[in-house]
């Protein structure tokens, strides 16, 4: 039987079934190759993104990362870097999608690693498929900390921040910033969060570091608004009438863009205290809401166009804004991480690139300088958890015109390093 390809998918076949035929129509069918051809790559990629919807600026943003990850390894190494094909597929956000995509990448594009997902949920799902297939799965964007605790394989790795660092990172600057208050009385704290994995995971991760750093909190309230929520009048009026001395939310992307421009016509920020120590800090969100970001928000994000102030992020930032016109989103530095990571376990595994365990060996031991390094830091992975180790970054929106549309970006910075967050772990030399 002759091996279809994935071009092949790109008209609708009389013979399909009518259950196929209809999660067909749904399911994105042709996929943008970048890099190497087939005939000349030594390794295939699958990169899983939503390209449409709220989240799909992170997609198209991850996009532009990938490529400039393909500009950078043939500036650096060209001779040594291995070639690489990469497959761009819409994922849309949804579980089924990327399920679809994922074994179309591996069954009928021959991938060996798998790339990208945003959403927590869908990685999930991704991931037991890499297991099942024995692909390797690179996650850069997506966080739920269950990705590498539960869900845990050989061939699962992440390059970017997980839920749990990130909360971590925000029980540590919460001591440390209100400790005036704390030294008197609890802190009052409401939470809310997307109504899926994700929120309920950085609400787990973040109860559990409070508890670590004998933080004395009390909790005013607990709210689920649904992904793509179009009205948060009802969460920010029970917030509002909660008091609380800290609100802490993780909605992401055009939840958050939503949920602020709907609370700056409120008390909400002047009431309370305001933070958002996952992905509230990303540029998107700032070159959305230009001067109507209130300022004072406490925020972090996966990366910032402001910090680190090194050369190789201001060359990936400003490069970014050549090849687009606008600054970049958190997504394309994890995507461009993702690419520069696989790349570099193949070359680290050398002629037994195609042995799963040399690639395993060489992503366990990977130590790798980003963008969002600061100078004297590269980041780099933890064998046991294969969750990738960084510095963490959390600030204050305050006025800054330097990167339009956006007029506030964050500043004031906290910085911690993982020794910090987790001081039993030993950074290797």
């Amino acid at each position: 039987m002759t091996k279809k390809k994935f071009g092949d998918y790109c008209w609708y076949r009389p013979f399909l079934s009518a259950i196929f035929f209809l999660l067909f129509l749904t399911t994105p069918v042709c996929a943008e190759a970048l890099g190497a051809s087939e005939n000349q790559a030594d390794i295939t990629v699958g990169c899983l993104y939503p390209m449409s919807g709220r989240a799909g600026i992170l997609g198209r943003d991850s996009v532009v990362g990938i490529r400039l990850a393909l500009e950078y390894l043939e500036q650096q190494a060209p001779e040594d870097s291995p070639r690489l094909r990469i497959l761009l597929g819409d994922t849309k956000s949804k579980v089924s999608t990327a399920s679809i995509l994922a074994r179309r990448f591996i069954e009928d594009e021959g991938a060996s690693f798998l790339c990208g997902v945003v959403n927590s949920s869908v990685a999930i799902e991704v991931t037991s498929i890499a297991e099942e297939t024995g692909t390797f799965f690179i996650g850069t964007d997506h966080a739920s900390s269950r990705l590498t605790g539960e869900f845990i394989h050989d061939r699962y790795f992440r390059v970017t921040n997980d839920t749990q660092q990130s909360m971590t990172a925000g029980a540590l600057f919460i001591k440390e910033y209100f400790s005036n208050h704390l030294s008197k009385k609890p802190l009052r704290i409401s939470y809310l969060g997307p109504d899926y994995e994700y929120g309920y995971q950085v609400w787990a991760d973040f109860r559990e570091a409070l508890e670590r750093f004998n933080v004395d909190y009390e909790i005013t309230g607990i709210l689920w608004p649904r992904l793509n929520e179009p009205d948060y009048s009802h969460y920010i009026n029970e917030l509002i009438k909660e008091k609380p001395d800290l609100v802490v939310n993780s909605l992401w992307g055009g939840d958050f863009v939503a949920f602020v421009t709907q609370a700056t016509n409120t008390a909400l920020f002047q009431s309370s205290r305001f933070a958002n120590f996952e992905k509230g800090g990303d540029y998107e969100i700032f070159a959305q809401l230009g001067n109507k970001m209130p300022l004072g928000l406490l925020l972090a994000s996966r990366h910032h166009n402001n910090w680190p102030e090194t050369e190789f992020n201001h060359w990936f930032v400003e490069e970014f804004r050549r090849k687009t016109g606008y600054y970049p989103s958190s997504g394309a530095q994890g995507a461009f991480t993702g690419i520069v990571a696989i790349a570099e376990a193949v070359k680290k595994a050398g002629v037994n690139y195609k042995d799963p365990t040399v690639i395993q060996q060489a992503f366990e031991t990977l130590i790798l300088a980003t963008p969002e390094d600061p100078a004297g830091f590269k980041s780099y992975m933890d064998p046991g958890s294969h969750q990738i180790r960084q510095v963490m970054a959390i600030g204050e929106t305050v006025s800054d015109d330097r990167y339009p549309p956006a007029t506030v970006i964050l500043g004031n910075w906290h910085i911690y390093y993982p020794a910090e967050l987790e001081p039993d772990f030993t950074e290797p030399d």
